[in-house]
C-alpha cells in the first residue's frame, strides 16, 4: 500500500509537470476582456491584416471619414495587435512550472533471472531548475502592467488618428471654401476686366485695363493653386484611409457647423491631460518598473529541480533538488538597473506631463481666441460687409457710385468671408487637439463624465 501511494503521487506530479499552469494577477483577465471589446468595436477579429479599403457614401461627413479611418487604417490596427501580443505575453510569462519534462527510459541486460518489467527504469524530471511560483508569478504582473501599457498605446494612436483626421477634414472644407471663394473672386475681376475694356474703347486710360487683365491672371493662378491644393488634401485623407490616392471623396458643399462644447474653461483644465493616454501608459510603465525591481531581488531565492522513477516493481523514488544563486553581483546588477530604468520611466513621464499640460493651454487659449474671431466675423464684421455691398449696389444703381466700388465692396465681402472660415477652422482644429491631450472625446468633456474624469484620474504613477 506504501508503494502504491507513492507511484500514485508521482503520476499526479508529472501530469502537472506535463500539462503545467499559470500563475498571474486575477485583475489581467480585465485587461483580456478590453482587449476582445476593443477587436469587437474596431472589427479586429477573425479578419486579416489586409483588408478592403474604406468605403464612403457619395457626401461624407467627418463622422463619415473618422468611422472609416478607425475600421481601415493601418497604423491603428497595427498598434492594437502590439496590444494584443503583450496580451498574450501574460500567460507566457506566468506559465508554471518554468522548465520542459525530461523522460527517461533505461533497460538493463544482466544475466540474472528477473522480469523485463524489473529490468525497466522509467524516470521523469525537469530538464533545468525551475522557477518558485512567486517569482513566476511577479513575472506575469510585470508582463500584465506592460500590457495595460501597450493598451493606453492602444488608446493613444486612436486619440492621434481622431485628431489627425479631424484635423484634415477641417483643412479639406477650408480649402473647398477657399476654392469657392476664389472662384467667385476670380469672375468678379472678369467683370472688373470687362468694364475696364470697356472704357479704353471709349477713351480711358488702357494703364486700367492693364492692371484689371494683370490682377484676372494672379487670380487665374490663385485659383489653379487652390484647386491643386485640394487634391493633396484629398490624397493625404485617401492615405489615412488606407485609399488610392485619386479615389473620390467630395468636400462639405459648405463650411461644417461646429461642433458643440458646453464645458466651461474651468471644466477643461480641472480635467486637463489627466486621463491623456500616452502619461497612462508610462504610469503602467512606471508599475512595471517597480514589480521588475522586486522580480530581480527574487533572484536571490534559491530554485528546485523536481524528478521522479520507478524500476519495475523494485524501487520507486521522487526525488527534489535546491539550486542556490551563485552569481551575486549579477544579480545586484539586475536590481540596479530595474531601478535606473524606474527613474527613467519617472523622468520621462514629469517631462511629459509638463510638455502636455503646456500644449494643452496653449490649445485651449487657441481654441477660444479662434472661437472669439468666428464670433466676431459672423455677428459683426460679415454683416458690416454685407451692408457695404448693399449700400454699395444702391449707389451704383442710383449713379452715385461707381461699378468698381461695387466690385471691391463684394471682393471685400469675399476676404472676410475666408477669414472667418479660417478662423472657424482653427477652432476646429485646437478642439481636436484638446480631445487627443485630454484622453476624451469632446461629447464625454461636459456632463457627469467630465466631472468623473476630474474627481477620479486614471493615471497610474507610483
Amino acid at each position: 500500500m506504501h508503494f502504491i501511494l507513492k507511484y500514485s503521487l508521482t503520476a499526479s506530479a508529472i501530469g502537472l509537470l506535463v500539462s503545467g499552469c499559470v500563475t498571474k494577477p486575477a485583475a489581467s483577465d480585465e485587461e483580456v476582456r478590453k482587449l476582445h471589446a476593443s477587436a469587437d468595436t474596431f472589427g479586429y477579429n477573425n479578419r486579416a491584416p489586409t483588408t478592403s479599403p474604406a468605403v464612403l457614401p457619395d457626401a461624407p461627413g467627418w463622422h463619415d471619414v473618422l468611422h472609416a479611418a478607425f475600421l481601415a487604417n493601418g497604423d491603428l490596427e497595427a498598434s492594437f495587435r502590439e496590444w494584443a501580443m503583450a496580451v498574450h505575453r501574460i500567460d507566457q510569462a506566468g506559465t508554471w512550472p518554468t522548465s520542459n519534462l525530461e523522460l527517461g527510459f533505461d533497460y538493463m541486460f544482466s544475466s540474472e533471472r528477473m522480469k523485463q518489467f524489473d529490468r525497466t527504469t522509467v524516470s521523469a524530471g525537469l530538464m533545468d531548475p525551475t522557477a518558485l511560483p512567486s517569482k513566476t508569478y511577479a513575472a506575469a504582473e510585470i508582463a500584465w502592467h506592460d500590457a495595460q501599457a501597450a493598451g493606453e498605446r492602444f488608446r493613444a494612436a486612436k486619440f492621434d488618428l481622431q485628431m489627425r483626421v479631424v484635423q484634415a477634414w477641417a483643412d479639406y472644407s477650408l480649402q473647398a471654401e477657399r476654392v469657392r471663394i476664389q472662384d467667385q473672386n476670380l469672375n468678379l475681376l472678369k467683370l472688373v476686366s470687362d468694364t475696364a475694356a470697356s472704357r479704353v474703347r471709349a477713351g480711358g486710360p488702357q494703364q486700367e485695363q492693364l492692371r484689371a487683365d494683370v490682377e484676372l491672371r494672379l487670380a487665374e493662378n490663385e485659383l489653379a493653386t487652390a484647386r491643386a491644393s485640394l487634391t493633396q488634401q484629398r490624397a493625404t485623407l485617401n492615405a489615412i484611409l488606407r485609399r488610392e490616392p485619386n479615389a473620390a471623396l467630395a468636400p462639405p458643399t459648405n463650411m461644417p457647423e461646429p461642433r458643440a462644447l458646453s464645458a466651461t474653461d474651468d471644466q477643461l483644465l480641472s480635467a486637463g491631460i489627466s486621463n491623456n493616454a500616452e502619461l497612462v501608459a508610462l504610469g503602467y510603465d512606471a508599475q512595471s518598473r517597480s514589480a521588475a525591481i522586486e522580480r530581480a531581488r527574487m533572484e536571490y531565492f534559491p530554485e528546485i529541480n523536481l524528478s521522479a522513477a520507478f524500476t519495475g516493481s523494485i524501487a520507486q523514488s521522487i526525488g527534489a533538488s535546491i539550486v542556490l544563486p551563485t552569481q551575486l553581483p549579477r544579480i545586484r546588477a539586475m536590481v540596479a538597473e530595474s531601478r535606473e530604468d524606474l527613474k527613467r520611466v519617472q523622468a520621462t513621464a514629469a517631462q511629459l506631463k509638463a510638455d502636455r499640460a503646456g500644449r494643452f493651454v496653449v490649445a485651449l487659449l487657441a481654441m477660444r481666441d479662434a472661437e472669439r474671431r468666428g464670433a466676431l466675423f459672423t455677428e459683426q464684421i460679415i454683416p458690416l460687409a454685407e451692408r457695404t455691398v448693399e449700400l454699395a449696389r444702391r449707389g451704383y444703381s442710383a449713379g452715385t457710385g461707381s461699378y468698381l466700388e461695387l466690385i471691391d465692396a463684394q471682393r471685400t465681402l469675399l476676404d472676410v468671408r475666408l477669414m472667418s472660415a479660417e478662423a472657424r477652422t482653427m477652432r476646429e482644429r485646437m478642439l481636436a487637439e484638446l480631445e487627443a491631450l485630454a484622453g476624451m472625446d469632446v461629447e464625454t468633456l461636459s456632463g457627469p463624465a467630465m466631472q468623473e474624469a476630474t474627481t477620479q484620474p486614471t493615471e497610474k504613477m507610483p
